[in-house]
């Protein structure tokens, strides 16, 4: 199971996200929103003591931090020596309010006395800038406002005594207090009464959220925090989804292999479309595929990432004054992989908008406007589907033709070709069959090595790539196809380390990859149930969901010796197979009926 490294848990409301370790500190908070400058940076300042805020209870001795149930609520509880124990309750205000939902960019902690006489120390730390400390600090009757010159303001506003917050200073906790950070913007109502109505009303949307959701039978409590996970990564405004909360936590340690997640990968669209799908979450769903069609609205060549508002720029720079995690730089703002060519995302895109035109559960269905901009990136998945290209791992030094790319822009003339027969269009409808036919013969013909047995990462290529469990799953092959299969059986058995799935072991940009990429065990376990070993597959998610934190959550990658996490947190991609692939092999509940029958 997973060693420690990265067991935090994530807070938020749609606007605003945080990070929480096991004792109650706030390690990670971007403000004003996912993509701002981090507030709360220590997660990422190595060595460095600053921007964080906590709680230090004196003689502590032990500390426990959960889930309220089914809620996007954190609780932590601390105890001293002498029997005293405090109570942290973390959450972000989420909830229907005059008939519209209510997340403004606040953060609100809840320190309340549970035995004995806690003494504790408040420390607020923030940073601007990416990792500058705040230089300037200014204490109102009940709020005290940080700083530095030129960036956003940060306020603390408090019931605690101000003096003792401002200074550092123990005090003796006899009283529930109540910390809300955010905006430089006075609270409306007394500090108490909106902190302890503020989370009752979120507990209470929460709850109800999750009783919407459609869950296996199996695996219930795994897919529901996942689900909560892929709400908590939605920025409501837009309807993106994002691939992580996190900037540069590294995929293996020393090994400069650190990104900047907080965007939108078009790469990530079919698996999160099809994960809100099987939720039953068609709100999140319509609003991400709204979100999607914004993004790509404009003629021309697609980028493979975009921001939470499409058009940002995503140039790529160092922040110099954050060291990494656990010192393991470079800490990257931006990502220059949104200038690479990645030829898959055509396919990507018009796999999660076929969506639009079959379900009806949707408010607002795809109609021929749509299909006619969806054919404007067919033509072009169509003229580049067997040109060299970045690929799907984001290749920053070598281009080839990527099995994986070329086989989605077949799926962007094989589904472009469903819609038309959707809407009733034979003469689109045959024109994109005939080009998928085309693409189809040569893409099987020039990734298929018979040596290896195997189709392959690239066009003649030897190397495996765990990407090529996919090609059943979107059609090109059918399951019971022996090439298929044998596909599957060379990278289990080459791909694997320790149970884990690495997605290439060639030496990349960086060298040799150390680390396994979680979702391509969900691929794996996903494809051998798609070919009839269900046991193993099963085998497989079991022991994946060993490898979450304790608070449930998954990251990108996992030490193939250790069982530590590693890569940016939480993982959309990650998240995301839980929910799929428990779908797909979980019994169903009329199996759980019949048996508790027996």
């Amino acid at each position: 199971m997973s060693a420690p490294g990265l067991d935090y848990g994530l807070i938020g409301n749609g606007r605003v996200a945080a990070l929480i370790d096991k004792n109650g500190r706030i390690v990670w908070w971007c403000f004003p929103r996912f993509d701002s400058n981090p507030v709360f940076s220590r997660l990422l300042t190595g060595d460095e003591d600053k921007g964080y805020t906590d709680v230090v209870l004196q003689d502590q001795v032990r500390a426990e931090s959960e889930y309220d149930r089914n809620t996007a609520i954190i609780v932590t509880t601390l105890t001293d020596a002498n029997g005293g124990c405090v109570r942290i309750t973390d959450f972000a205000p989420r909830f229907v309010h005059y008939g519209r939902m209510f997340h403004p960019t606040q953060i609100f902690r809840r320190i309340e006395p549970v035995s004995g006489l806690p003494r504790i120390r408040i420390r607020v730390r923030p940073t601007f800038e990416y990792g500058v400390p705040a230089t300037i600090r200014t204490i109102g009757s009940s709020h005290i406002r940080y700083g530095f010159s030129g960036s956003d303001v940060l306020r603390l506003t408090t019931d605690a005594p101000l003096s003792y917050v401002a200074e550092e200073t123990p005090f003796a906790l006899t009283r529930p207090i109540t910390l809300v950070f955010g905006p430089d913007e006075p609270l409306e109502s007394g500090i108490e009464t909106t902190g302890r109505r503020f989370e009752y009303e979120t507990r209470q949307w929460w709850l109800s959220w999750v009783r919407t959701l459609a869950i296996p039978y199996e695996w219930q409590s795994a897919v529901i925090r996942a689900a909560i996970t892929l709400k908590l990564c939605t920025f409501d405004d837009t309807g993106a989804i994002v691939a992580a909360i996190t900037t540069s936590i590294p995929e293996s340690p020393g090994s400069g292999r650190t990104w900047d997640y907080r965007y939108c990968w078009l790469r990530d669209a079919y698996f999160v479309v099809q994960a809100l799908n099987h939720l039953g979450n068609t709100h999140s769903m319509e609003a991400y595929l709204d979100y999607l069609t914004n993004a790509v609205q404009k003629p021309g060549p697609l980028r493979p990432v975009y921001g939470i508002v499409p058009t940002q720029n995503l140039e790529e720079w160092t922040a110099k004054d954050l060291a990494g995690f656990e010192g393991h730089g470079p800490v990257r703002v931006g990502n220059a992989a949104a200038d690479q060519h990645q030829h898959d995302v055509y396919g990507s895109i018009i796999l999660a908008a076929q969506q639009m035109f079959v379900d009806e559960r949707l408010e607002r269905m795809g109609d021929i406007a749509l299909f006619r901009r969806l054919e404007q990136h067919g033509e072009l998945a169509w003229r580049v589907a067997l040109q060299p290209d970045a690929g799907l791992w984001e290749f920053r030094g070598r281009w080839r033709v990527h099995t994986h790319s070329a086989a989605m822009c077949w799926v962007a003339c094989d589904r472009l070709s469903s819609i038309a027969q959707t809407l009733g269009l034979p003469s689109e409808a045959e024109t994109w069959r005939e080009r998928a036919r085309q693409l189809r013969g040569e893409i099987l013909e020039r990734a298929w090595n018979p040596k290896r047995g195997a189709f392959t990462a690239a066009f003649g290529s030897d190397e495996l790539d765990a990407s090529s469990l996919l090609l059943a799953e979107i059609g090109l092959v059918a399951p019971s196809d022996p090439r298929f299969i044998s596909t599957c059986e060379v990278i289990e058995r080459e791909l694997s380390r320790n149970g884990h799935v690495m997605r290439y072991t060639a030496d990349d940009d960086f060298g040799t990859p150390e680390s396994a990429f979680l979702i391509c065990r969900f691929w794996l376990a996903d494809a051998l149930a798609a070919i009839g070993r269900v046991g193993d597959a099963r085998d497989h998610f079991v022991d994946l969901l060993r490898y979450r934190n304790s608070y449930g959550l998954m990251s990108e990658d996992v030490d193939p010796v250790t069982g530590r996490l590693w890569g940016n947190l939480p993982q959309t991609y990650s998240m995301a197979g839980i929910v799929i692939t428990a779908k797909r092999l979980s019994k169903g509940w009329e199996q759980a009926w019949s048996l508790a029958s027996l």
